[in-house]
């Protein structure tokens, strides 16, 4: 059944006109009054739904059963991420969001290909919004991860308190970490997940240091050196296997 995010209030038995984007997606699939769609608002849970009208540049939905599925994992993690060029980050991101990251922060580091500012910045925070929508959509997730700011790495580093909190942890994958993942705990911390990763050039070593300072551990995942794109799947889908994420 394909599903739908609608950034309004949900109600069953109510019709609701689809936003434009929606009605371009209905169009190309083709479908017809009649048919069942999925709708979600990113508050949890989504609604069975029926499209009672498809025209060339509208769409309207009469609401059913509301599901209350969660496939969220018990753990919350944020990619803290250096800009990646081309289109890496766009396919980082999505892959991100199927394997259960509940947020993204963009990162302008020392050795980042990508400069980002101003409005260009924005529209790239907007573009990666809509990337997370995409993904949710298709994998089944009825909550919406969030993507700050294209931010600078010193300044989001330094805002961050000093010591993490209680039930907090922050890993930073560095390939001269000397603690291997296999070390982590074995379940998930109560608190936040905060996993930082660098641009196509890594970290920079004062970069690497500054976030230990702020209370990340360094760990790695062998011997082998990864592609940014690739190391925070990896982590991902081993904390997903290591914590009880699928």
């Amino acid at each position: 059944m394909p599903r739908f995010f609608v950034a309004a209030p949900l109600y069953p038995d109510d019709v609701v006109a689809l936003p434009d984007d929606v009605v371009r997606h209905v169009l190309v699939l083709r479908l017809q009054p009649g048919d069942s769609i999925a709708l979600f608002n990113g508050e949890g849970g989504e609604y069975d739904a029926e499209l009672v009208e498809v025209e060339r540049r509208s769409a309207r939905v009469r609401l059913r059963q509301f599901r209350d599925v969660e496939v969220e994992p018990p753990y919350r993690l944020t990619l803290a991420q250096g800009i990646a060029g081309g289109d890496k980050m766009d396919w980082l991101i999505e892959k991100a969001v199927e394997l259960g990251a509940s947020g993204f922060v963009p990162l302008a580091t020392a050795r980042s290909v990508v400069r980002l500012s101003g409005e260009r910045a924005q529209r790239r925070q907007q573009h990666w919004q809509g990337v997370v929508r995409a993904s949710c959509e298709q994998c089944g997730r009825n909550r919406l991860p969030d993507v700050q700011p294209v931010q600078d790495i010193d300044s989001w580093l330094d805002a961050l308190p000093r010591e993490p909190e209680a039930g907090e942890l922050r890993l930073l994958l560095s390939p001269r970490a000397s603690i291997s993942f296999t070390a982590l705990p074995d379940a998930p911390p109560e608190g936040r997940v905060t996993l930082l990763i660098g641009p196509e050039g890594g970290l920079s070593g004062d970069e690497e240091a500054a976030a230990v300072e702020r209370g990340f551990t360094a760990v790695g995942l062998g011997p082998r050196v990864l592609r940014t794109e690739t190391a925070g799947i990896a982590v991902l889908a081993a904390l997903a296997a290591r914590w009880g994420g699928w």
